[in-house]
């Protein structure tokens, strides 16, 4: 005896209505279909346009959040750089400050203890008190006095503070006009590539040590 045979049915949801057209014929099906899937898709659309609209709200909302919080946090104080202004001596000689000493001040015809680096206009090394390897330093002693000093470096000096540096461009109408005149380096070397440059501007690094 063969046992029954089980049909399992399942219901699916009627999403677009059409067990109710079943008793229609089929053109009247056709064009009832047809206006059931306009009328259920609409609905569905309108419920979608909704969603899109709230979530495109939503973004712009984030957005505009955003946008404040970058406007409203405090904005860094804008600070002006440090500038090294130049001072034109009626000698021609151009001197800038890198740092103002604490002292004594140097005046006219005071014995002032030094260290100096002369380079020329374009930057190229000339001659130093202070060793560019071993960073030892041998001062220079001299008067303020245009008798034993080049001129543009005394104009340079006087007004110095002990422990100030200052750069300077020395024309040579108050640089080396003698051979005689301080500072120039003793050893051969030296002392003929100072001279042989002394027709031409130079630049001194000037840091004043001591007062006497």
């Amino acid at each position: 005896m063969e046992a029954p045979a089980f049909r399992t049915c399942i219901q699916l949801p009627d999403l677009f209505g059409f067990r109710r057209l079943q008793g229609h014929k089929p053109k009247e099906f056709k064009v009832a279909v047809h206006k059931n899937l306009e009328y259920k898709l609409s609905s569905v659309i309108d419920k979608m346009e909704p969603r899109r609209s709230i979530l495109h709200l939503i973004g712009v909302n984030l957005i505009f959040a955003n946008a404040c919080a970058v406007l409203a946090a405090p904005m860094q104080e804008m600070r002006e750089p440090d500038m090294i202004r130049t001072l034109k001596l009626a000698s021609g000689v151009r001197i800038q400050d890198i740092l103002e000493g604490e002292g004594k001040e140097a005046q006219e015809g005071d014995l002032v203890e030094f260290n100096y680096v002369c380079r020329r206009s374009n930057g190229y090394f000339v001659h130093s008190t202070v060793d560019q390897f071993s960073g030892e330093s041998a001062p220079v002693v001299l008067p303020l006095d245009d008798r034993q000093m080049i001129k543009g470096l005394k104009d340079v000096l006087i007004g110095m503070k002990a422990g100030g540096k200052r750069r300077a461009l020395v024309p040579p109408s108050v640089g080396y006009i003698s051979e005689n005149l301080q500072p120039i380096p003793e050893e051969f070397g030296p002392r003929r590539s100072l001279l042989s440059h002394a027709k031409e501007p130079l630049v001194f690094e000037v840091q004043l040590l001591k007062v006497l």
